[in-house]
């Protein structure tokens, strides 16, 4: 690594089946908390000096208390949190929030959504019209199936800085690549949208998984987007259902090796710095 790499997209959590509903019988390795000592040491192994929390539940107090591990632990330099766009107070709640330096952007699971149009929800896009006004971002957490409509969402609102979860979670373990590879490069056509090679792992066989299964997906990202608008991830700890973090860092930065020193630097960090606004 040339420098010192930010991991793009990770979670703390404390750990309540209430809560985090979501998290299955298949996921028992995450039925505990996980929180920043948890993750400092393996960052620092593996060449990353800082990360992005991005939120794993949808509250407000999920939001304050990944701020408040942000206040405590410097090393987590930027927060994704969640906030009600659809809400008529989502103004006042943004408000609140853009207090603190480090709240950076918003995000909804909006993969968890019955509606695949649900991005395009009159209430939901007047919530993101309102984001560009607070210099937030918007993390895109979709299927392919609502890949269409993240599509339309980012061409209506150019000026917004957008960047796609997880690549889309392509069908990995299938091995497909149509029609999600159409629809990502549709995607970034736009330019205001930016990816994250994140969450490949657990969209592939947890058991049986090797690097040259990503390695197609990688390529599409990097034809579509091209380095200054890729950002490396672990979604630690969700991706510990597949692998270690070392072993899932490693496979994207072992297939992006082959680029020059300025891409690599993008990839395993300097897009996420610029995205954020990380500096400082």
């Amino acid at each position: 690594m040339t420098s010192p790499g930010v991991d793009s997209h990770q979670h703390f959590w404390r750990y309540s089946p209430a809560t985090h509903g979501w998290i299955d019988e298949r996921m028992g390795v995450l039925k505990r908390d996980y929180l920043p000592p948890d993750l400092e040491h393996l960052l620092r192994a593996n060449g990353f000096a800082a990360c992005v929390a991005v939120q794993a539940s949808q509250s407000l107090d999920d939001t304050r208390f990944l701020l408040g591990l942000a206040d405590a632990h410097p090393f987590i330099r930027g927060v994704v949190g969640w906030v009600d766009l659809r809400s008529a107070g989502v103004e006042a709640d943004l408000q609140a929030l853009c207090g603190h330096p480090r709240f950076k952007g918003v995000r909804h699971i909006v993969q968890d959504e019955p509606d695949d149009r649900f991005l395009l929800r009159d209430d939901v896009l007047n919530g993101i019209s309102v984001l560009e006004s607070f210099g937030l971002t918007y993390d895109l957490l979709v299927y392919p199936r609502q890949l269409p409509a993240a599509r339309e969402v980012v061409r209506r609102f150019p000026r917004q800085r957008f960047v796609l979860d997880h690549l889309g979670k392509p069908p990995v373990a299938s091995g497909e690549i149509a029609p999600w590879r159409e629809e990502i490069r549709g995607l970034a056509a736009s330019s205001n949208v930016s990816c994250k090679l994140s969450g490949l792992v657990t969209e592939a066989d947890w058991a049986t998984w090797k690097p040259a299964d990503l390695r197609p997906y990688l390529d599409v990202a990097l034809e579509a987007f091209g380095p200054e608008r890729l950002m490396i991830g672990s979604d630690w700890p969700v991706c510990t259902l597949a692998g270690e973090y070392a072993a899932v860092m490693a496979a994207v930065r072992d297939h992006v090796a082959r680029l020059s020193a300025a891409e690599q630097a993008a990839i395993l960090g300097g897009t996420a710095t610029r995205f954020y606004g990380l500096e400082g």
